[in-house]
């Protein structure tokens, strides 16, 4: 029986072994009929680029052509004016000497002295003759071949013209990423040095799986184009997934060389939702906002009561959720939790006005952030055992701790547990960043803006803690998916030796 139980353990192996091989080789299958289709789409982009490549190479030389040839027109025309206004010249010389010859040889035929003496200024008429003042030197050459063009090196470029290299794949260096603060900075690097590269093309994207992504995952990637550097940072991310794919490209002025190989980085971070199934009646709940609304309880609160006088027990659970890889924070179900003072979490009634997240923590650190309306009359942060009370308020039971706000009547702000109150002599921010180490048995409170410490709860968490909030008369909002800030890490340091709750709220006066 027992080498059975052995080989039935070893074929059970042998088989998870097999099928994960074949999720591998399908997703590998995937990946290839990815990459045929899109050798097709990029052969037929390419061919139409060049096309266009040269067509717009022939429309430049026709266009330089027709500039030449205008040129060349206009010395012509230039040339042929001078050699014509020349020809003009010596034609109208030539007649005026011919009139000045027949002229002086009829003088000379003169006997007589006194008939000769009337034609004494025939002398100075040949003397200033236009033809001895005229060039008879062309002013323009008919020389045109200055306005050729010799393409003897453009001929031998465009016969030795080939395609431009494609770049080589970047490399990401991963120790060089770094994951903080809700963003993420991703650095790579050349293997080979290229001077042509112009920019490079980033692509991204949020997954839930480890390792090497998958093309059949279900969300698209991300582009981001045209990066002049090797670094970039994305940052006011959600880390609403395990991990993120990244991947890198180079691009020259013609062509986006092949992908680095991908890199998936950790972007673990608390996500939650507010737990609708068990929050109070006369709060509206969606997600990750609630908001007051008087007229909830009215009829369904009355129906409670009787069922609760009959003995019955209105049973809710929260949300399942399991998580690969760690324990915490998972969200709570009725059969993984251990069983509860009533066996279920019971819907707030009374004057609790209170929700809870529907993830619990049970180890780790964790942040996340509340903003109030301007308008919210009273509200409280903080965390509570999902023991809590269906008619506790937050921080009046020694099973929750919080911060409240009170804008009605009198402003105040306090820090409370077990119905003991501390006063804080700050201002109120706008929103409060919530700081929750389980394993440490610590709870802070910080100006999410400026990160200024608030308060600090110090205490030893002996059940798992789910976030809590009490709203009366107005609303608040969630932010979840957050990193612990690196500034909260700082100030965690150094503000370890605080005493916590269990001293710092003991001489107060009890509510």
């Amino acid at each position: 029986m027992s080498s059975q139980k052995i080989n039935l353990e070893a074929l059970q192996r042998i088989i998870s072994t097999l099928a994960n091989k074949n999720d591998e080789i399908q997703n590998f299958i995937d990946t290839l009929n990815h990459t045929l289709k899109g050798v097709q789409e990029n052969s037929s982009n390419i061919l139409s680029e060049l096309d266009e490549e040269f067509d717009s190479l022939y429309s430049i030389l026709d266009e330089v052509k027709e500039s030449m040839i205008n040129c060349i027109k206009q010395e012509q025309a230039r040339k042929s004016q001078e050699l014509q206004s020349q020809i003009s010249q010596c034609n109208n010389a030539l007649e005026n000497s011919e009139e000045l010859l027949e002229f002086a040889t009829r003088s000379l035929d003169i006997k007589e002295p006194e008939e000769f003496s009337k034609y004494v200024c025939v002398y100075h008429r040949v003397t200033m003759a236009s033809a001895f003042r005229l060039s008879l030197k062309p002013k323009v050459s008919d020389n045109m071949t200055h306005l050729m063009v010799d393409f003897s090196q453009e001929r031998q470029m465009l016969q030795t013209l080939k395609f431009l290299p494609v770049p080589k794949a970047p490399e990401i260096d991963p120790v060089e990423c770094l994951v903080a603060d809700n963003s993420v900075t991703v650095a790579w690097r050349m293997l080979e040095e290229d001077n042509k590269i112009d920019h490079f093309i980033l692509e991204h994207r949020k997954t839930n799986f480890d390792g090497l992504p998958r093309v059949k995952d279900e969300r698209c990637w991300e582009i981001i184009d045209n990066i002049k550097g090797t670094e970039y940072t994305l940052s006011g991310l959600k880390f609403d997934s395990k991990y993120m794919n990244f991947r890198v490209r180079a691009c020259n002025k013609a062509v986006a060389g092949e992908y680095s190989d991908p890199v998936t980085l950790e972007t673990k971070a608390l996500n939650f939702n507010l737990d609708n199934s068990s929050s109070h009646l006369n709060l509206k709940v969606e997600d990750t906002c609630v908001e007051w609304d008087p007229t909830g309880g009215k009829g369904q609160e009355s129906k409670m009561k009787g069922k609760e006088n009959k003995g019955s027990v209105h049973v809710t659970s929260l949300k399942k959720h399991t998580r690969s890889g760690t324990p915490s924070p998972k969200r709570t179900s009725v059969g993984s939790r251990p069983p509860a003072v009533r066996g279920s979490r019971d819907r707030f009634t009374g004057e609790s006005y209170t929700v809870l997240g529907d993830t619990a923590i049970e180890s780790g650190q964790h942040y996340w952030e509340v903003k109030a309306q301007k308008d919210c009359k009273s509200y409280s942060v903080g965390v509570a055992y999902k023991t809590l009370g269906k008619f506790d308020q937050l921080g009046k039971t020694n099973t929750s701790w919080c911060i409240h706000v009170n804008n009605w009547l009198q402003n105040t702000f306090a820090a409370k547990h077990n119905n003991k109150v501390k006063a804080l002599d700050v201002t109120v921010p706008e929103k409060i960043g919530v700081f929750c180490d389980f394993d440490g048995g610590q709870l802070s409170f910080y100006d999410a803006n400026s990160k200024q410490l608030l308060y600090s709860f110090k205490t030893k968490f002996t059940q798992p803690v789910l976030p809590g909030f009490m709203v009366w008369c107005g609303g608040l909002s969630l932010s979840t998916g957050m990193q612990v800030p690196s500034a909260v890490r700082t100030l965690q340091k150094s503000e370890n030796g605080m005493t916590g709750s269990a001293s710092s709220l003991n001489n107060v006066v009890t509510q």
